[in-house]
């Protein structure tokens, strides 16, 4: 084992010339002198600056790239000088700013996906601005100026409610929207806004912006919210009424928002050439309402006029059906589709029930035993037609309660007092046919009773919608009978999507598409049919009677010849009658006695038009003489083409 090289090579032929380099690591030798050869190669140093040279024909490769500045300059020559690595620099810190940005971005997107579905908001379209924290993002965000702000302190606006967190900011960044909220959730103010925010007020160039309302009313209460907002500036917001529709003068008028209805504004612009060519935004509020075949020509006569390229429109309301999507679609460009909640629902605020009766009688006792029991005004009560509504305010007026009606025979001064008496408290039920039943803010209604089962599910929605605004809980009681059954599932659909309890048996109905209701129903009245036919023969006769005034005054001066006891006391009853510019043909028939004098005192009754006074002519004989002397004639002739002379001329006749 001393020789360890002869053990490892024995009985092998090695050729130590060809492998002696492999032979000297296993010798014994071989680890010094590798040693010392390691020592022996030291690392190259680098080249220096000052001692390298270039060869001149040939291009050296380099893997790595050195450089070496020299007061401000490269020695080598190399591709990359110091300019182009402080733009590479530059463009890094660009590059590294947009990904910053982008970053921060989706981080935005994500808090407002986060906040919209905690307050219920479904958005849809590209580049939606985030919704408002507060109204003082108003005044960083789109310089919104202090009195606006003060404003909505004064009215009791302290938090922006969902519909109005993500409306206001899109139409203030110049997108049109169509916005689906329920009712009492604060459209009108996500609206009326961004109005106030970009306009400027007293412009004399015409009108800015165009509000169309369903309804008077709700044109009524739109204009003065909107005064109430604009409070210390100086905007000229005006309601289409009637005088100004006739008597006014659109050219020379000072109007920044105009509030009206359809009707009213086609008849302006086609009549009295009402000008919307400047108008920049046009809102359509209860737009589902005015899409429906009445209003479809008017709207869009009013969309063509307004022909400003930039002009912002927007359409609001509690239901939104997909025609009139479709049908707003068309109409706009770019617009955003703002829905808070669940599309066309109720209020989870308001408590709904559902109540059977039977019959029409049932529904009567119904209402009267829950007024007796409890009443708590202010209540609504809805009906079906306006016949039904002045039936209603009869059988209920001697009850003891308050009451009043609205519909659409009234006048407009007493549907507005109708209204301001149930707002004042003055009345404590108010029956209403579905005129009021859109739009109209009844802060402080507590209950709302379908007397009458609604015609479809959206009139539903917007009838329970009067109660349960801005916060505040509601009721809403449906009565329905047995003809009101297979139309049950539409309402009861709406009762469960807001969390209401619904019956099994209910829910297992059939569901009826696009079909009204409305039956015919029995009268409301609870007196007996012959009562009920002698009242109408009595109105009836009434109406004739007041028509005919006129001839029944003729008759009874032709019966006053029987007596002159009858002649006085009619004549003592009626002062109106002496105070008519025929006094003296009562002196002329009340006395003869003869049935010819009488004939021939009525013969110049046709030919004498006016006489002079009741006391110039009294007596039989002067009126003989005036029948047998043709002068006396020919001077009454005279009295009757001198009418200035009449008086005079009366004297020398006595």
């Amino acid at each position: 084992m001393e020789n360890p090289t002869s053990f490892l090579f024995s009985g092998l032929h090695f050729n130590r010339k060809k492998f002696a380099d492999d032979f000297a690591r296993f010798s014994g030798k071989s680890n010094e002198t590798v040693v010392e050869k390691e020592e022996e190669v030291e690392p190259e140093p680098e080249p220096k600056p000052e001692t390298v040279a270039v060869s001149g024909g040939k291009k050296r490769k380099r893997k790595g790239k050195t450089e070496v500045n020299v007061e401000g300059f490269s020695v080598f020559k190399t591709s990359d000088s110091v300019v182009d690595v402080d733009e590479k620099k530059k463009k890094k810190k660009i590059q590294d700013v947009i990904t910053e940005e982008k970053k921060e971005i989706n981080r935005q997107i994500e808090r407002d996906a986060l906040f919209r579905k905690k307050h219920g908001i479904h958005i849809s379209g590209h580049n939606v601005p985030s919704p408002l924290q507060s109204f003082k993002e108003l005044s960083s965000r789109y310089n919104c100026e202090p009195y606006l702000l003060n404003n909505l302190t004064e009215l009791g606006f302290k938090e922006p409610t969902p519909i109005q967190r993500q409306a206001i900011p899109v139409l203030l960044s110049g997108r049109e929207c169509f916005a689906c909220a329920a009712t009492g959730s604060g459209k009108t103010l996500a609206f009326l806004l961004p109005m106030l925010v970009k306009l400027e007020p007293g412009s004399v160039d015409g009108v800015q912006a165009v509000i169309i309302c369903p309804t008077r009313e709700l044109a009524a209460q739109t204009t003065r919210e909107c005064r109430k907002l604009a409070k210390g500036k100086g905007f000229y917001v005006k309601l289409m009424t009637r005088e100004l529709v006739t008597n006014g003068d659109f050219k020379k008028m000072h109007c920044d928002i105009l509030v009206s209805t359809p009707r009213r504004l086609q008849f302006a612009i086609r009549k009295r050439k009402l000008n919307l060519s400047r108008v920049a935004y046009l809102v359509l509020d209860e737009s589902d309402k005015l899409f429906e075949l009445g209003f479809v020509k008017q709207i869009d006569l009013v969309v063509k006029e307004c022909s400003n390229p930039s002009i912002i429109r927007s359409l609001f309301s509690a239901t939104l059906p997909d025609s009139v999507e479709d049908l707003a679609r068309s109409i706009m460009h770019d617009a955003v589709r703002v829905i808070v909640g669940r599309k066309n629902s109720a209020s989870e605020l308001i408590k709904q029930k559902l109540v059977f009766t039977g019959s029409e009688e049932g529904k009567l006792l119904a209402v009267r035993q829950s007024f007796a029991e409890s009443l708590n005004p202010p209540v609504l009560v809805f009906v079906q037609s306006k016949e039904r509504a002045k039936e209603l305010y009869r059988e209920l007026a001697f009850d003891n309660i308050r009451v009043d009606c609205i519909h659409a025979d009234l006048t407009q001064t007493e549907r507005d007092d109708a209204v301001d008496n149930f707002r004042a408290g003055k009345t404590w039920v108010l029956i209403a046919t579905d005129v009021i039943s859109r739009g109209m803010d009844f802060k402080g209604v507590n209950c709302v009773i379908n007397y009458d089962f609604p015609e479809t599910a959206s009139g539903y929605i917007h009838r329970i919608g009067r109660t349960g605004r801005a916060g505040r809980a509601g009721e809403a009681i449906t009565l329905f009978t047995e003809a009101d059954i297979p139309f049950l599932r539409n309402i009861a659909n709406v009762m469960a999507a807001s969390g209401c309890e619904v019956p099994p048996w209910i829910m297992n109905l059939d569901k009826l598409r696009r079909r009204k209701h409305r039956p015919r129903r029995d009268s409301i009245s609870t007196k007996p049919k012959d009562e009920e036919k002698e009242e109408k023969e009595r109105e009836r006769e009434e109406l004739l009677k007041r028509k005919k005034k006129p001839r029944s005054s003729k008759k009874s001066i032709r019966t006053k010849s029987k007596g002159k006891d009858k002649g006085e006391k009619e004549e003592e009853g009626s002062p109106k009658r002496i105070k008519k510019p025929r006094p003296s043909k009562k002196s002329i028939t009340a006395k003869p006695k003869d049935e010819g004098l009488a004939e021939a005192s009525d013969k110049p009754k046709k030919k004498k038009k006016q006489l002079p006074s009741s006391d110039s002519i009294t007596t039989k004989s002067k009126v003989t003489k005036e029948k047998a002397s043709p002068k006396l004639r020919s001077k009454k002739r005279s009295l009757t083409e001198d009418s200035p002379q009449q008086s005079r001329k009366s004297k020398k006749v006595k």
